[in-house]
Parts: C-alpha cells; structure tokens; sequence
C-alpha cells in the first residue's frame, strides 16, 4: 500500500498549491491577483514579451492575459507599445509605478522560500533544486517523446 504522504507527485502539487495560496493571500494587500503578480514578475525578467507569448508562458488563452494586462494597464503599472518589425503586435513593458511592487514580490518569495526551507542544510536545498530542475527538463523532453508506460 502507498502511503500518500510520501508520495512525490502528490506532495509537489500540494506544495505548489499552497504556494499559490498564500501567494493569492499576499497578492491581495496589493490589490492584485496572483496572475497579475505573474505577470508582472514576468515582464521584470523577459520586458518586451507580446501578449501571445506571455499567454503561451502563463498557460492560458491570449484573451485572458489580454484583460489582466487591461488591468495593469489602467493601475498605470505597464504599457503595450507597437512592435517596431509588426505594428499589429503589441509589446508589454512595465512602467516605474511597478517598481515597488516588483520588489515586494521579490521580497515576499525571497521570505516564502526562507520559510519553506529553514531547517533544511543548504546541502538538501542545492539536491532538491538540482532534483527539481532535473525532473522539470525530462518532463520538456517528454512532451516531445510522449511517455511510454509499462504494458503499452
């Protein structure tokens, strides 16, 4: 019989459920969602990304990140400038008012991870990261070579 507090699959989407969470909770203080955090947090590491690519990034359809970018918009937090090459596709790119909250997201995953981890060696936590990214990479490789179970 499996146990399934110890059943990894399990426990990374419950994990990653809670994180998303408490990341909605704190997200609020500020008047946003969750998505517009990712958005945002988003724009900070890749400016300039179009809307259809920031959809593709977030796993949701181009309208949706077109009313959450609506949002950010009129907060004055980003702005959608014509693409120099294609004047049809708009770049999104954030604006100085998003400055503070940026930081405070660093902030507030910088805390969450401290959080999470304290107690932890930081031996385990560079295994873990290494073991996450490892598994994150096949899991790419296998959405090009679909996975073959046992039996098929």
């Amino acid at each position: 019989m499996h146990c399934f507090d110890r059943d990894m699959l399990i426990l990374l989407h419950d994990v990653a459920r809670m994180q998303r969470t408490r990341f909605d909770q704190w997200a609020r203080n500020y008047g946003m969602t969750r998505a517009q955090g990712i958005i945002l947090n988003r724009l900070h590491r890749q400016p300039g990304l179009s809307q259809n690519e920031m959809a593709a990034l977030c796993e949701v359809e181009p309208i949706t990140v077109g009313r959450l970018v609506d949002r950010l918009e009129a907060r004055g937090l980003l702005e959608r400038r014509a693409d120099p090459s294609d004047r049809r596709i708009k770049r999104l790119h954030l604006l100085p008012a998003a400055a503070p909250i940026i930081a405070a997201i660093q902030d507030y995953k910088a805390a969450l991870e401290d959080f999470m981890t304290e107690g932890l060696d930081q031996n385990v936590q560079e295994t873990l990261i290494d073991a996450l990214v490892h598994m994150k990479a096949k899991l790419v490789m296998e959405a090009e070579t679909p996975l073959r179970v046992a039996g098929e």
